[in-house]
């Protein structure tokens, strides 16, 4: 019940990334929401009010909710049903039985967060465009356009990051989890571009954010002042208390001082109709802006939410009437937002080459060591070169750090090389051991029957000169004792020749590595030399040798024999040494031959060999010999294969019945 309840409370990583990232989109939006109306300047008395109501039907925290709802909702859905299927999956069920592979997960914990991070810079743009009827970002095509894009794309742009650089941090742990000693990182990706990926939003929403600023407080501050201009002039022209004709107000205001030419007046009679000095209509939000706000704002009237046009209103008497006359002109200033985007690109410029050719060379740097360490892995001289320290940060002590590996790499070789020499001389020695005691058992038998053959010998000779005065022995006498001594005659060379075959066998065996040369050899000259160094193991152990000829035996194979022979009685040894003592077993000596291959094979069924010996065999110096084992057998046996005959060595064994090894040669 307690594991039960553990697993119901358990928080996922993947969750934790979604969760991260809906806190960072909602912190991003509570950061948006108060500033952004004022940033755009939007104007008085229009955010969530009736006014806003009845000319876009909803208001500003409705319209912002919706956004934030569409954005973060298709953000957060997409990203748990799509990027985070595979992770989700395998993290519920701990990595068994998961639908996808290791490596379809690490491949999508290395890739995910850089393609959310593209997804939250994208979507807000599709969301801006498909909201494009709102208020909070309907626009004319003007600056108040640029404006409401540039905060838009700063601040999503450093919400992007922010959700970067925590699923990077959060995903490590199912990357740990499921890293394997053999994997590879996956597609490569340059650091540089992840860099500039990470780092150049970071650069445009700052200085975007300080170009929308900036260029906010210069429309607010320039409005304001037009603002003060145009209600001087007006209360100046038009006097309170004073009624005034249709013409004399035309003709006041077709004389006002104006600063622009795009300024324009306009009249609006007591019936509300409206004329104005260009015969452009007013738009239906500044008209709406008069008659129910502008009073309250002291004439200040507004154009539409984020542009950048105002005017100003003052009520006057006109033949007992009351009309309205007013200044329409934009203030936008074309001529400064050109300045600061221009500025703005340069500076964008600068820094984004300067970034660039930064981590460019910080990438470099680190791309040399990566290469130096790769020297270390596969060069098989010690003529590593150091790399020059170029600089005195954390790069530089990486630098340092690995000069001293390059130095402690450098003796460690050394020291393996001496190791091996030793531990190779130490396993020939050893062998040479074992082979004397070999010989001196092989060598007894026949010279007991030489010595044998010589008191025979020496028993004919004394017969034999006894007999040469005796009249008794006859001619038939001396043919008889000629055929006994050629009798054992015989029997002497035939232990000599296998004396000199011994002899033979354990010379090439005793010879030093460096003696080694290939020579050719028949296959039944390799399994004679075999045969005669294994007699005494075999016959100790009480183990029968099964050899099995399934091919000519004047097979033609070009190699060290000696070598070959070494490698095969280490096979047949450990064979032997597989049984643990038990006697009357057997072990199976196959030659034949497949296809181009003469296959030497040597089977026994002492068990098996445990899988994880198994899979280091021929690539490590493994034994299960314990202290009396060095491994260096069936290394060497592999090493020896490979440099004298081109060949190789496989093994089959089955755990429970025994175990199988093929020495394969070209022929």
């Amino acid at each position: 019940m307690q594991k039960k309840n553990e697993k119901k409370s358990r928080l996922y990583t993947y969750q934790k990334v979604i969760l991260t990232h809906f806190i960072t989109l909602s912190m991003c939006a509570l950061i948006l929401y108060p500033i952004m109306y004022k940033i755009l300047n939007y104007p008085p008395g229009t955010v969530d009010t009736q006014f806003q109501i009845d000319y876009g039907g909803l208001t500003y925290s409705s319209q912002f909710l919706i956004l934030y709802v569409f954005v973060t909702g298709f953000l957060l859905l997409y990203q748990r049903f799509f990027l985070f299927k595979k992770i989700a999956n395998w993290e519920k069920c701990d990595g068994v039985n998961s639908k996808y592979t290791v490596e379809e997960i690490r491949e999508t914990l290395l890739t995910a967060p850089t393609k959310f991070y593209l997804l939250q810079i994208i979507i807000p743009f599709i969301a801006i465009t498909i909201g494009l009827g709102m208020p909070i970002v309907k626009h004319e095509v003007e600056s108040s356009g640029i404006t409401v894009a540039i905060l838009w794309v700063s601040i999503f742009a450093f919400n992007a990051t922010i959700s970067y650089v925590f699923s990077k941090n959060l995903f490590k742990s199912i990357l740990i989890k499921t890293f394997k000693s053999n994997q590879l990182p996956g597609k490569h990706t340059k650091l540089s571009n992840d860099m500039m990926l990470l780092l150049l939003p970071l650069l445009i929403a700052g200085l975007f954010f300080t170009v929308i600023v900036s260029y906010s407080r210069l429309m607010k501050v320039r409005g304001d002042d037009i603002y003060h201009y145009y209600k001087n002039e007006l209360n100046y022209v038009f006097n309170e208390g004073i009624s005034y004709s249709e013409d004399e107000v035309v003709d006041k205001l077709d004389n006002l001082n104006i600063l622009n030419t795009t300024d324009t007046y306009f009249i609006i009679d007591d019936e509300k109709n409206i004329t104005t000095s260009n015969g452009v209509p007013l738009t239906d939000f500044f008209k709406k802006y008069i008659f129910e706000l502008s009073d309250q704002y002291d004439g200040r009237v507004y154009e539409h939410y984020a542009v950048n046009t105002q005017g100003y209103i003052k009520h006057i008497n006109v033949e007992g009437k009351p009309y309205i006359v007013g200044i329409h002109y934009p203030i936008y200033g074309g001529d400064s937002l050109l300045y600061i985007i221009t500025t703005f690109i340069v500076l964008f410029g600068i820094i984004s080459f300067l970034l660039w050719y930064y981590s460019s060379s910080l990438s470099n740097q680190i791309k040399i060591i990566v290469n130096g360490l790769n020297e270390i892995n596969t060069k098989n001289n010690e003529k590593f070169e150091k790399i020059p320290i170029v600089s005195n940060d954390e790069l530089g002590e990486l630098t340092v750090a690995f000069n001293k590996i390059q130095d402690l790499t450098k003796r460690n070789i050394e020291q393996i090389h001496n190791s091996q020499e030793s531990l190779m001389e130490r396993e020939r020695l050893a062998s040479l051991g074992q082979l004397i005691g070999g010989i001196a058992h092989n060598l007894k038998t026949p010279i007991m029957s030489i010595s044998g053959a010589a008191e025979g010998l020496s028993d004919l000779v004394k017969e034999y000169d006894s007999s040469i005065e005796d009249p008794e022995v006859n001619s038939q006498d001396h043919h008889e004792i000629a055929k006994d001594m050629s009798t054992w005659i015989a029997k002497i060379k035939t232990h000599t020749e296998y004396m000199s075959d011994v002899i033979t066998a354990v010379k090439g065996q005793a010879v030093t590595l460096a003696n080694e040369e290939d020579i050719t050899f028949t296959v039944g000259e390799l399994i004679k030399r075999v045969d005669i160094l294994m007699k005494h193991e075999l016959k100790n152990a009480i183990v029968y040798l099964n050899i099995a000829m399934k091919t000519d035996e004047n097979t033609i194979i070009s190699g060290d024999v000696n070598s070959l022979v070494q490698v095969i009685n280490n096979m047949i040894s450990n064979s032997i040494q597989a049984y643990k003592g038990k006697t009357e077993q057997n072990i199976e000596l196959i030659v034949e031959k497949e296809n181009n291959n003469l296959v030497i094979s040597i089977k026994d069924y002492a068990g098996g060999i445990p899988k994880h010996v198994k899979d280091k065999l021929f690539k490590e110096m493994v034994t299960t010999k314990g202290k009396n084992g060095t491994g260096l057998g069936l290394y060497m046996s592999y090493s020896n294969i490979r440099a004298h005959f081109n060949g190789t060595i496989t093994v089959d064994s089955e755990d429970g019945k025994g175990t199988t090894f093929k020495i394969i040669l070209p022929i």
